[in-house]
C-alpha cells in the first residue's frame, strides 16, 4: 500500500514538472507587448499579427445567435409557406434612407483614390518583395516579419520595391449581381460569364447607385417567398418601364448635384487652385483624403447594417449579395473536404476594404525602425499613416494604436530598459 501511494506521488509530481513549463510559457505569452497579448488592455487595439492559414476566421454574429435565427426563419415557413416579404432589400426594393449614403461612399471612395495617387508621387510607399508588408516612408523598416518563400534564408528580412495604390488600401473583387433577389449566386459554369467588379462598388450599386457599366434590375413591387423560394410576379408593362426610367433619371440628378456638391472636397481642387505653396496643397490633400477614408468607411458600414455581405472563413474572397456564388475557386485550407467551394460567413468592414495596417513611423528623420525596438512602436491603416505623413493631423481613435505616448529608446539603450 505505502509503494502504491509513492508510486502515484512520484507520477504526479513528474506530470507537474513536465506541464509548468507550458503554464509558464502561456502566461509570459499573454503579457508580450507587440499585439499578441490578449489579457493586457493597453495593446487590445494594436492588430495582431496574421492568423495562421487553417485557422478560421473569427464570426462577427455568435454561432448561438446564428442557429436561433435560422431556426426561427424556419418556423416561420413553416407557419406561412407564402407570405410578401416586407422589409427591404429582402424584397427587392431599395432602402429610401440609404440611397444618398450609398452615393456618398462612392464619391468618396472615387475621391479617396485619387488623392491616393497624388500623395504617393510625394510621399513612397514599400512594399515587400516577397510578401504583403507596406511600409510609408522613403527607406524601409528592418523589422523582420517576413513570411514569403525562402524567407529563413533572408533571417525573415524584407526586400523592398517601390510600392502602389494598390498596395496602400485593398478593394477585393466579387461577382456583379443584375438581380440580387432574382438570382443572388453565380453558378461554377457562369465564372467567366459574368463580371467582376470592387465590392465596395457592388455595395453601392446594390443600395442605389446606377452606372451604365453596370446595369442592375430595379422593382417597384416586393417579391413573394413561397416555401423559402423567391418568386416575382412584377408584370413587365410599359407603365413600370416608364417609372424604372423616371427613377433612374432622379437618381441620376442626385448624382450630378452630389458631384457638384464635392468639387469643393475634390483633391484635384487644391493642387489646381492653390496659390500658398506646395506645402499647404499638400497638407490640405492629406486632410480631404482621409476624411474621404472615414466617409468611405462609415457610409459602407450603415449600407452593410441591411445589405448583407458574405466573405470565406479561409481565404479573402468576398461577395456582396443575400447568399455566396457557388464558384469552386477556394484554395484555402480544408478546400478539398469542401470541393473547392467557400465558407461563406458574415463579413466585417475589415473584409470589404482592406486596411493594410503598417508601423507608425514618429520621426522621419530618425534611423529606420529596428526590429530590436518592435515592442514600442504602433500601427495604423497605410492611408492614416500616408496622410499623416502628408501633414492631416492624427485622429483620435488610432492615436492609442498608433503608441504615441510610448518614446522609442535608442538602439544603444535598448538593454538599459527593464
Amino acid at each position: 500500500m505505502q509503494r502504491r501511494i509513492i508510486s502515484q506521488f512520484s507520477y504526479s509530481k513528474r506530470v507537474h514538472c513536465q506541464l509548468s513549463p507550458i503554464f509558464f510559457f502561456a502566461s509570459r505569452r499573454t503579457l508580450t507587448l507587440g499585439g499578441e497579448g490578449v489579457d493586457d488592455p493597453l495593446y487590445a487595439d494594436v492588430p495582431r499579427p496574421c492568423r495562421r492559414k487553417s485557422e478560421r476566421k473569427p464570426y462577427p454574429t455568435p454561432m448561438k445567435i446564428l442557429i436561433r435565427r435560422a431556426k426561427e426563419e424556419k418556423e416561420a415557413r413553416k407557419a406561412q409557406p407564402s407570405r410578401v416579404l416586407e422589409d427591404p432589400p429582402d424584397n427587392g426594393l431599395l432602402v429610401p434612407e440609404l440611397i444618398g449614403v450609398a452615393h456618398q461612399v462612392y464619391q468618396a471612395q472615387q475621391s479617396l483614390l485619387l488623392g491616393l495617387r497624388k500623395l504617393i508621387d510625394v510621399i513612397p510607399v514599400q512594399r515587400c518583395r516577397f510578401c504583403f508588408e507596406v511600409h510609408i516612408g522613403h527607406v524601409g523598416h528592418e523589422i523582420r516579419t517576413c513570411t514569403g518563400p525562402k524567407s529563413g534564408f533572408r533571417s525573415s528580412k524584407h526586400v523592398w520595391r517601390k510600392g502602389r495604390v494598390e498596395d496602400v488600401v485593398y478593394f477585393p473583387k466579387c461577382f456583379h449581381l443584375c438581380d440580387r433577389v432574382g438570382k443572388p449566386r453565380v453558378g461554377h459554369d457562369e465564372r467567366f460569364n459574368v463580371q467582376r467588379i470592387p465590392a465596395i462598388l457592388e455595395l453601392c450599386i446594390q443600395a442605389g447607385v446606377d452606372l451604365e457599366k453596370y446595369p442592375t434590375k430595379r422593382r417597384t413591387r416586393p417579391v413573394y417567398c413561397i416555401e423559402g423560394r423567391i418568386v416575382d410576379f412584377e408584370p413587365e408593362t410599359e407603365k413600370d418601364e416608364m417609372r424604372r426610367n423616371v427613377e433612374a433619371s432622379d437618381l441620376g440628378t442626385k448624382t450630378e448635384e452630389m458631384e457638384r456638391n464635392s468639387n469643393s472636397h475634390n483633391p484635384s481642387h487644391f493642387l489646381t487652385h492653390s496659390n500658398n505653396g506646395e506645402e499647404k496643397s499638400l497638407k490640405e490633400l492629406s486632410i480631404t483624403t482621409l476624411e474621404s477614408w472615414f466617409e468611405m468607411i462609415s457610409g459602407a458600414k450603415k449600407i452593410m447594417e441591411k445589405y448583407s455581405v458574405k466573405t470565406c472563413g479561409y481565404c479573402p474572397e468576398v461577395q456582396v449579395g443575400p447568399k455566396g456564388h457557388k464558384v469552386r475557386m477556394c484554395k484555402a485550407s480544408k478546400h478539398q473536404s469542401r470541393n473547392g467551394l467557400h465558407a461563406w460567413q458574415e463579413a466585417t468592414i475589415d473584409d470589404l476594404v482592406g486596411p493594410n495596417y503598417v508601423w507608425h513611423v514618429q520621426d522621419q528623420n530618425r534611423p529606420a525602425l529596428d526590429n530590436s525596438l518592435k515592442r514600442y512602436y504602433g500601427k495604423a491603416p497605410a492611408v492614416v499613416e500616408l496622410c499623416v505623413q502628408g501633414g492631416a493631423p492624427i485622429p483620435d481613435q488610432y492615436r492609442s494604436m498608433m503608441r504615441l505616448d510610448v518614446v522609442p529608446p535608442d538602439r544603444d539603450e535598448v538593454d538599459l530598459v527593464a
